[in-house]
């Protein structure tokens, strides 16, 4: 494996836990801490794996050497799905720890981009330290319990879900390629050790694999403790349902993707409109099933989700550059949908630097304002509302879905990874793809009737009906929440921001990402193997690069 991933195997993650509100991570050389002794019983590897889950949200340098300050792993990915896809517009130029680059289509096509470099070896992080832990639990010599049983199924689905992370941005999509033969990852199972990239069959195989065996471990195993936000950071038998779910949609395994949505989403009910309304900010919100808790004594400030994203965060990416949405997906928005509120239709532009050219009130084209004291008060109304410093500037279609619990500040905030609603949506695609017309029915009728009073699935009869109804419904529900790539690739849909009427971005500021071809005659939306992990794994050479 890459150099700096190896050189991990002389690092072992020890964390150190006072509280549930002030932990932290340190790190120890094998020659004054083995694995032997870092992993000695079960205390020591719920250690690891705490290591594990501070790395999901803490910035790179922290977890392997040669990390960058720039990315904050998930902070930075979970977003990205949808920058990459246009889900997410820019309204200003801005470019933030290479936040425009993304949207651009100029950083994740370079074998030398930062963007590559960090996802890859965030991964292969989780990997190799959960291999330490499955490795150390297989060696037999441990009195079998509950917890240990629990911290085997953690392992387990924190190695399938960074393979899955890794196959679906290093590698051609299972459904529009040929798996059997398409280059996948390295697959590595032993900690300290390279491997080839193998295919993306073999990938996915091993996948499979863990997850059933997560499974297995995670039902006699302890459960999760119940609480506070920062229980959802520990992975239990849901979360790896959750990930069995996206991994059978991914490649068309329809049957298991619905039974694995529904086992997923047991326990956590759909969350009804003031908590959907509340900012998708914290793991307390009754249908995450697993999320990040971002403690304030450990927060990524600039570095931050909720820094690229939420346009009430004190930072110059959302002061100068408020993040909008499609018009023409706020436009279809019933309007007894409630979920059409979080984005600002008639917000004033008072950007005078505003991509489009039209910011500030000598541009209004908005009938509602009649008076530049019209104009100025509705811009005004937007920030108090919503806590927004006298800075921030406003622009149509801006959204206020993602809000901090302390608006105007740079505090941070949860990242939610998983939650019930994409459950029923993947249920409802896979029933749909079976042909299955009143399973998928159903399933869309229970997420799409608690956000819309009028909804009704029955009108959605066939299968080309219930689809685009299902695409539109998941461009809608996980807005901003990075689902955007996989599904573009799943789908084999291109980017045309100027299409029907188009979507409210510039073509100016995003170059030729303003259209991009579907995946299947794009290599593109196929990332680069890093340029050191060629030059560092000999199992890896130039003719490997996609």
């Amino acid at each position: 494996m890459l150099s700096k991933i190896k050189k991990l195997s002389l690092v072992i993650l020890i964390i150190t836990m006072t509280s549930c509100q002030d932990d932290f991570l340190e790190t120890a050389p094998t020659d004054s801490v083995g694995p032997a002794v870092a992993l000695a019983d079960e205390a020591s590897m719920q250690n690891v794996l705490n290591g594990i889950h501070r790395g999901m949200y803490s910035q790179s340098q922290t977890i392997f050497p040669g990390g960058n300050t720039a990315r904050a792993n998930d902070h930075w990915w979970v977003p990205q799905g949808d920058n990459l896809t246009g889900g997410i517009i820019h309204s200003a130029d801005a470019n933030n720890l290479g936040w425009r680059d993304n949207m651009q289509w100029n950083d994740h096509i370079i074998e030398t981009s930062l963007t590559n470099e960090i996802l890859w070896y965030h991964r292969y992080n989780i990997i190799l330290h959960a291999n330490l832990i499955i490795k150390r639990i297989d060696e037999g010599n441990l009195i079998d319990t509950p917890t240990l049983r629990a911290i085997k199924g953690q392992a387990l689905t924190y190695r399938a879900f960074a393979l899955l992370s890794l196959v679906q941005h290093y590698s051609k999509g299972y459904l529009i390629g040929n798996p059997s033969t398409d280059p996948g990852v390295p697959v590595i199972l032993e900690p300290q050790t390279t491997g080839p990239r193998g295919t993306v069959q073999q990938v996915y195989d091993q996948i499979g694999k863990d997850l059933d065996a997560a499974i297995t471990a995670f039902q006699n195993a302890a459960p999760r403790s119940t609480g506070g936000p920062e229980t959802k950071s520990q992975l239990n038998i849901n979360v790896a349902h959750g990930i069995k779910a996206r991994w059978a949609l991914s490649k068309g395994d329809w049957q298991t993707a619905a039974t694995s949505a529904i086992a997923a989403r047991q326990g956590f009910p759909i969350m009804g409109e003031a908590d959907w309304k509340s900012g998708f900010n914290s793991n307390s919100l009754p249908e995450v099933i697993w999320g990040s808790n971002v403690i304030g004594t450990e927060t990524t400030f600039f570095r931050s989700y909720f820094y690229l994203m939420c346009n009430t965060f004190n930072g110059s990416q959302n002061r100068s550059n408020p993040k909008i949405a499609d018009r023409r997906l706020v436009d279809a928005i019933p309007s007894t949908d409630y979920r059409k509120d979080v984005f600002l239709k008639d917000a004033p532009n008072s950007n005078a630097s505003a991509a489009n050219g039209q910011g500030g009130w000598a541009n209004n084209t908005n009938p509602l304002y009649t008076t530049q004291a019209q104009w100025t008060a509705a811009r005004n109304a937007i920030r108090s509302q919503y806590g927004m410093t006298s800075g921030h500037n406003t622009h149509p279609y801006m959204h206020v879905k993602m809000l901090q619990k302390n608006p105007g500040t740079i505090d941070p905030d949860d990242i939610i990874y998983m939650r019930t609603s994409e459950m029923y949506l993947i249920e409802a695609e896979a029933k749909a793809m079976m042909n299955d017309i009143p399973g998928a029915q159903a399933a869309l009728q229970a997420l799409g009737g608690a956000r819309d009073t009028a909804f009704n699935a029955t009108t959605f009869a066939t299968q080309a009906a219930l689809m685009a109804q299902i695409k539109f419904q998941r461009r809608v529900e996980l807005w901003g929440e990075g689902f955007g790539y996989t599904d573009h690739i799943r789908w084999d849909e291109g980017i045309d921001h100027g299409a029907n009427g188009g979507s409210g971005a510039s073509i100016i500021l995003y170059q030729d990402a303003f259209v991009i071809a579907k995946p299947s005659v794009n290599n593109k939306w196929i990332f680069k193997i890093p340029q050191a992990e060629i030059n560092a794994n000999p199992d890896i050479g130039p003719g490997d690069q996609n």
